[in-house]
Formats: structure tokens, sequence, C-alpha cells
């Protein structure tokens, strides 16, 4: 099975870049496993989850979530948000 490209967009790079450095290295960390497995395991606590409202899917890191949407065909994770769990809800 081919990987998954990841594509990061200027918005949630700059997000990850304010994080605190042990934090970035862990959410950078879970960004680049979604290149093999787009869709981690949700009945893991560390699994993805469909979101209801948008074609999207959110992966926790501790306290962060990592918001991105995913094109099966062109075979691209794109991460379109990273922030607190109280923050990425709105």
């Amino acid at each position: 099975m081919a990987s998954y490209s990841v594509l990061v967009k200027r918005s949630a790079e700059k997000e990850i870049a304010r994080l605190p450095e042990g934090v970035r290295r862990r959410v950078v960390e879970r960004v680049l496993g979604l290149t093999d497995v787009p869709r981690p395991d949700v009945s893991r606590l560390d699994g993805s989850e469909k979101l209801t409202s948008d074609d999207k899917y959110r992966i926790r890191q501790g306290d962060r979530r990592v918001v991105y949407t995913i094109d099966d065909d062109a075979r691209t994770v794109t991460v379109v948000r990273v922030g607190h769990r109280m923050d990425v809800r709105r």
C-alpha cells in the first residue's frame, strides 16, 4: 500500500510553530504518522474521529487537536488546523 502525502495549510503551519518545543515535536510525529495510516483506529484513545459537521477528521495529541482532510484519490492528507482542544471546537 502506497503512503499518503501530508500537506499543511499555512495557517496550521503557524499554529504548529507557536507550540512549545516538546508539544510541537509530538504533534509533528503524529502528523507524519498519518502518511501510513490516515485513519488511525478510533477505538484507541489516540485514534482518529470523523467530525460530523464537515468532511474532516481529528486526532488527539495530549491537549492539542489536529484537524485534517483526506483525499483518497490523490492520496493526500491536508492538515487544516492545530490547536488546544477547547479552541479547535470553534
